[in-house]
């Protein structure tokens, strides 16, 4: 009934749509047989217009009345649709899986959905599809093809252990159309798989197939490979190559072919191979570079074989290790041994093969020493020869440890290894007083004197000490005439000028007998003073150097001293005639002989030097001299212009209170009292420790007395803190503990003066009690309590003991609190207290360093110039003024006179200054991008100021600077590797893993080599 009722349905329904066809098309059974011939032949693109048309015509009647048929048409209609890729296909496809009750139709459209999907490429939803579809309701082809299909999908998602099966039952299908392709994509699984057997198999059936002959033989060369067949590997791969078919993995087989030859230590053949693969390969592996740069090295390519090891440093492997270790020697052979040192370091800190290590760091150490690395070579070669004590290396280590210390700069290292070597060989000990020379002489021009004086103690002391003896004397002369130890000064220049004057630096026999000149003329004892200094000042002209010059007006003043006027002017006079520096001073000494005969003569001279030399330092002097001359010839009113004008001056000058004083004297000898009371006042108000406020005291009292006032000096005395009379308890406590001090017993003498001062704080001997307690704790180097007390006498100041209290202040401040602001003030009033030439130039060299610590260029540069221009400053102050110079110029970007000043520095100095100096210039070229310039000075500072660990490191920092700029990132590692390796200086040592960082990232980025 149903079939009779649907084809009667579909015979009405028919006639109604089709009314109009040509005869053959009325009948819609035939229609729909044809249709369904049509989709079974898969001429679907004919069956689908028919079916669309029979879908259409049906009726909602017939859909309820015949929905087996209407469901026929409908999936007949959509698979068709499926079939053409027509985009609502899949729609219609998916409501008639949701609403058709029909099982196995709905697993068959899972499947053609599926078909549509997979043609899609839209693998994931094809899968789903395919796993909902029961092949029962299949026919053989739709089975085979959905396996094959279902297969390909999921190795395509990866899914590789759902596919394999699958492909597995088509590639055994010799007759299936998808044999050679399932045989292809399993042989790629089972490969993957490592089941090479199966997967050579497959391989083999689609080898020579079009579509794979250039992917296929590159994975059936690695199978025989793998399966030890690699003759086999190595002739097939050879032969594909030869025959072009293997263009795709062309590349990939010469990487093969390579690889093999190098295994057989056919270096000659795997070249070629490797080479080509290296060159064109996008990114390689480690192992192949190698492989490559070491076929390179056994053909002796250095060359190459140099460019490809470089690039495999950093890793802490064995293959690295091996490759920087092979890199060195590259290095060797072809002479470059900075870079060969550089990749020795890269061996030297892996520790994947110990013997390696072991080489490595015997041949850095070597390298260190024979390139001027010396304190790079003292590092090495002491922990070498400590942690390899059995090594055959280590005789020679031992050997060039003893040469690294014979030639080294690095004289605070040596100094400390060889004091820490318990068996010291012989030739070890003949170094010894030569580096303690050496680190003196550092010491000395960095200003820490007490240190250098005990080394060249030492050095006096050592029975090998014959090679440095003489300078030795010259050094202790020099800090002894420095400390004020003129006798000391004298023994050891003439123990000196006794060995026969050898020059070294400024050890020479002229400055020598310069300087016992000036240590007689100190003596007061100016007929050998002019002994010396006469045969230094012959043949003087205008361009004479500033040495014969001094000597020249240091014979005069000796003539002048031993009364000969005559020829002391003479000598006066050629000054004044060359316009020498010292003609203020020459002018000055002239109107002093005058004034033997003739005061006015004398005074007018004076006038000249007042107003010739308005900046002088004898203007003060010479107004001091012809007020004293009117003083003594009693013109006082004539004096006061000349007082007034010391009073008036700028700065501190010592002058002002002797000045005060007679301008009181002056006044009241012109019988104007109020006049003097004031003057005397001023000195007791404003310099109340003085020497001065105790003569202006004694002459108010006169005068007060004379007034019939003596209350009001009893106050002036008592507010000025200088009482009528010293009450008997003050003045015994005090004197007990000065007698303690003398007695040379410390620590009660510490205790009296602070219990004094405890009692009497503004009494008499305050000043006395703070000096000497400070005294003492300065030398038991409690710094914070000594500066307790030298700063109360700083403070007070003038008085007896200001000059030695601000000194002492100044140099604990600046050398042992590093506290540059403190001892720059205290040199500043140093600088205008004392009347000493020789503390006044230490004054201004403190000053100097304080401002240069804290950068103060500037002012750094003025008190610079003010200093080099002072009698009787040396080297040290010339190299210190340009080190302020040059730093200033840096900053003006005047990097010309900065590396001129710089040179400067180096050529006077060998301390810390010299090293800076150093660095600076290497560092000024880099700036200027003069990397050739900067690498050169950079090396100077390495090898000439070894001492000195933060310039040294600043300028292998700087080093590695120039390289990365330069690109050469080997040698850029290896610099900033071997600061993270050895420095102690922890922001150094961070900074330079920073900068390694950054210039491994570079590498990498550029590098073709897979990190």
């Amino acid at each position: 009934m149903k079939k009779i009722g649907l084809v009667l349905s579909f015979s009405a329904l028919t006639y109604a749509g089709f009314s109009q066809q040509h005869a053959i098309f009325k009948n819609p059974h035939e229609r729909f047989e044809m249709a369904k011939e049509y989709f079974q032949k898969g001429q679907y693109n004919l069956a689908y217009p028919i079916l669309k048309e029979l879908q259409q015509s049906l009726k909602e009647t017939d859909r309820v009345n015949n929905a087996l048929m209407a469901q026929e048409i409908d999936y007949y209609v959509t698979v068709a649709a499926l079939q053409q890729n027509q985009d609502r296909a899949e729609y219609d496809a998916l409501q008639y899986i949701t609403t058709s009750k029909n099982n196995a139709r709905v697993q068959m459209m899972n499947f053609h959905l599926a078909e549509y999907r997979f043609r899609k490429q839209q693998f994931a939803e094809a899968v789903s599809l395919y796993e909902a579809t029961n092949i029962a309701n299949l026919n053989n082809r739709e089975i085979a093809d959905m396996k094959f299909h279902q297969g390909y999908s999921y190795f395509n998602l990866k899914q590789f252990a759902q596919a394999k099966p699958l492909l597995n039952s088509i590639r055994q299908m010799k007759d299936d159309p998808n044999y050679i392709d399932a045989n292809y994509y399993y042989g790629f699984i089972a490969f993957r798989d490592r089941n090479y057997t199966e997967a050579l198999e497959s391989f083999k059936v689609v080898e020579n197939q079009q579509l794979y002959e250039d992917v296929v033989p590159y994975y059936i060369a690695q199978i025989y490979y793998v399966q030890g067949r690699k003759e086999e590997a190595v002739k097939y791969a050879e032969a594909k190559i030869q025959q072009g078919k293997a263009k795709q993995y062309e590349l990939e087989l010469k990487q093969l072919l390579g690889h093999a030859y190098f295994e057989r230590k056919e270096y000659a053949k795997a070249a070629p191979y490797l080479e080509t693969y290296v060159a064109k390969a996008e990114k390689v592996r480690r192992e192949d570079l190698y492989e490559l740069s070491y076929s390179y090295y056994q053909a002796n390519n250095y060359t190459k074989a140099i460019e490809g090891f470089k690039q495999l440093s950093g890793k802490e492997d064995s293959l690295s290790q091996h490759a920087m270790y092979l890199l060195g020697d590259s290095y060797l052979k072809t002479n470059q041994r900075r870079d060969a040192r550089n990749a020795f370091l890269f061996s030297s800190v892996n520790n994947s093969n110990p013997t390696q290590r072991e080489i490595s760091r015997f041949n850095y150490a070597k390298l260190s020493y024979e390139l001027g690395y010396q304190d790079e070579a003292l590092k090495s070669l002491r922990s070498f020869i400590n942690d390899y004590p059995d090594s055959k290396y280590n005789e020679e280590a031992t050997d060039l440890l003893v040469g690294a210390l014979t030639n080294t700069n690095n004289y605070r290292e040596a100094m400390t290894l060889l004091e820490s070597l318990k068996y010291p060989s012989a030739n070890t000990k003949r170094l010894y007083p030569r580096i303690l020379f050496g680190r003196a002489t550092e010491l000395i021009n960095d200003g820490r004197l007490a240190e250098a004086d005990a080394l060249l103690d030492k050095a006096l002391k050592d029975p090998n000490n014959a090679p440095v003896l003489p300078f030795v004397n010259f050094w202790k002369g020099e800090l002894a005439y420095r400390n004020n130890n003129i006798d000391d000064a004298i023994k050891y220049y003439y123990a000196y000028l006794n060995a026969g004057a050898p020059t070294s630096g400024e050890a020479n026999e002229r400055t020598v007998k310069y300087n016992l000149g000036y240590a007689y003329h100190r003596k007061e004892n100016y007929a050998v003073s002019k002994t010396f200094f006469e045969p230094l000042a012959k043949n003087v002209s205008l361009s004479s150097d500033v040495l014969t010059q001094d000597a020249y007006l240091r014979t005069a003043d000796a003539y002048f001293m031993s009364r000969n006027y005559a020829q002391a002017k003479t000598m006066y006079d050629n000054i004044i005639r060359f316009s020498w520096p010292a003609e203020d001073y020459a002018t000055y000494q002239k109107a002093m002989i005058s004034g033997i005969n003739n005061s006015t003569e004398k005074i007018n001279a004076l006038n000249t030097v007042i107003r010739k030399f308005p900046n002088s330092s004898l203007v003060m002097d010479a107004n001091m001299e012809i007020a004293n001359t009117y003083l003594a010839e009693e013109r006082f009113r004539e004096a006061i212009p000349y007082l007034n004008n010391i009073t008036k001056a700028g700065g501190n000058t010592s002058l002002k209170p002797q000045a005060f004083l007679k301008l009181g004297i002056a006044y009241f000898n012109m019988n104007s009292q109020n006049e003097a009371v004031a003057q005397f006042r001023q000195v007791i108000n404003n310099y109340p420790n003085s020497q001065e406020a105790d003569e202006a005291l004694d002459n108010l009292k006169n005068i007060y007395k004379e007034q019939g006032k003596p209350n009001e000096y009893v106050d002036i005395a008592r507010q000025a803190g200088k009482p009528l009379s010293v009450s008997a308890e003050d003045s015994l406590t005090y004197s007990a503990a000065e007698l303690q001090f003398q007695n040379g017993n410390t620590d009660a003498a510490l205790s009296g003066f602070e219990q004094y001062l405890q009692r009497f704080a503004t009494g008499v001997y305050a000043v006395d009690a703070h000096f000497y307690a400070g005294d003492i704790y300065n030398k038991r180097k409690d710094w914070n309590n000594a500066m307790s007390h030298l700063a109360v006498v700083a403070e007070r100041s003038p008085n007896r003991f200001a000059d030695r209290a601000v000194l002492a202040a100044a140099r604990i401040n600046f050398f042992e609190l590093k506290n540059y602001a403190e001892s720059e003030k205290y040199f500043a009033q140093l600088k205008n207290l004392t009347a000493n030439q020789e503390t006044k130039l230490e004054a201004m060299r403190g000053l100097l360093r304080s401002q240069y610590q804290q950068q103060k260029w500037a002012e750094a540069v003025e008190n610079a110039k003010d200093l080099v221009v002072q009698k009787g400053s040396t080297a040290d102050d010339k190299s210190l003024a340009n080190m302020a110079i040059g730093k200033s110029s840096q900053i003006k970007g005047e990097y010309d006179v900065a590396i001129n000043s710089f040179k400067n520095v180096v050529s006077v100095n060998k301390g810390a200054l010299a090293a800076e100096a150093r660095y600076e210039i290497a560092n000024s070229w880099f700036t200027l991008s003069r990397f050739a310039d900067a690498e050169k000075a950079a090396f100077e500072v390495i090898n000439k100021s070894g001492s000195y660990d933060f310039w040294v490191t600043k300028a292998y920092i700087l080093l590695g600077d120039i390289y990365f700029k330069q690109k050469d990132y080997f040698n850029a590692k290896a610099t900033y590797q071997s600061i993270v390796e050895n420095s102690l200086n922890a922001d150094l040592k961070s900074e330079a893993q920073r900068k390694l960082d950054e210039v491994t990232a570079a590498e990498k980025q550029s590098s073709k080599v897979d990190r």
